[in-house]
């Protein structure tokens, strides 16, 4: 298929908006979603033929159901599907609020959870499609000051590990992205931080918050390249279950393998012993 129409959650700025621009320059079909109205309106002026833009809040269940029929009813397919839609969190784990938790979970996890249920009867339908998770290097390494945010990319990557595995057969593909530090508004606007601050870890989820804030803006990360880097994972025959994006990923991602492999390692014989003989 030489053209292909992509849905992608999320496209007003940063990531999303990179990818969006990069598959459209690229002769395929955008579908993204925004939460306001008139980012709406100004991207479906703008972009008439290469694009359409719905309005869309993903921790809204019904409203996922009722946008996703209302694209297949107009368009007919959906080829790719980009979860890219998220928010950024950071505060320590006691810091952080119930209702805090849950309105991270709500878009990092159900929300995507949902769209993606919402989208594979289509995908098993045409026995095609690929499903793109954007999840983090932070969703593999945890970091002191970002726990709830970990955890929520944690389950993303958990459930997208094992629907990679239950939908292969069915010829639908299964990609999990984790960028490191890219130069978006995560660190900026986009970021919430817990209300509630506790002086004894200030030199720990402090020093976490304050170094998000001071790298805003400084990022290593380019959004146009990883938009590059996703299209060509897209297009690959066999397209790898996990794409790291940026030098930081690769280090701190490495970091979690030795950390793992270390504790397996020394905790071999305690394993090995725990079984009925």
């Amino acid at each position: 298929m030489d053209n292909r129409i992509w849905l992608i959650t999320g496209i007003s700025s940063g990531l999303g908006k990179a990818l969006a621009q990069s598959v459209m320059e690229s002769g395929d079909f955008v579908i993204g979603t925004f939460r306001k109205a008139a980012q709406v309106s100004h991207f479906n002026d703008q972009y008439k033929d290469k694009g359409a833009a719905y309005q869309l809040d993903i921790t809204q269940e019904v409203a996922i159901e009722k946008t996703v029929d209302s694209i297949i009813s107009r368009f007919g397919r959906i080829d790719v599907l980009v979860n890219n839609a998220g928010v950024g969190f950071a505060g320590a784990v006691e810091e952080t609020s119930m209702a805090e938790v849950r309105s991270v979970f709500e878009a990092n996890f159900f929300g995507t959870l949902k769209m993606t249920q919402v989208v594979l009867p289509y995908f098993r339908k045409s026995k095609a499609g690929h499903i793109m998770q954007i999840s983090s290097h932070g969703g593999i390494k945890a970091f002191a000051g970002f726990g709830i945010y970990n955890a929520s990319k944690f389950a993303l990557e958990g459930f997208s590990e094992a629907l990679a595995q239950e939908v292969a057969p069915v010829g639908i593909k299964v990609s999990i992205v984790e960028p490191g530090p890219f130069r978006t508004q995560f660190a900026g606007d986009g970021l919430g931080m817990a209300q509630a601050v506790i002086a004894d870890y200030a030199d720990t989820a402090g020093a976490f918050r304050a170094k998000l804030k001071g790298v805003h803006g400084k990022q290593e990360g380019d959004p146009s390249k990883a938009a590059k880097a996703i299209i060509d994972l897209v297009l690959a025959e066999k397209p790898s279950l996990r794409l790291p994006l940026g030098k930081t990923a690769m280090v701190t991602i490495g970091m979690k393998i030795d950390s793992v492999k270390s504790d397996l390692e020394r905790n071999r014989a305690i394993a090995e012993s725990a079984v009925y003989p």
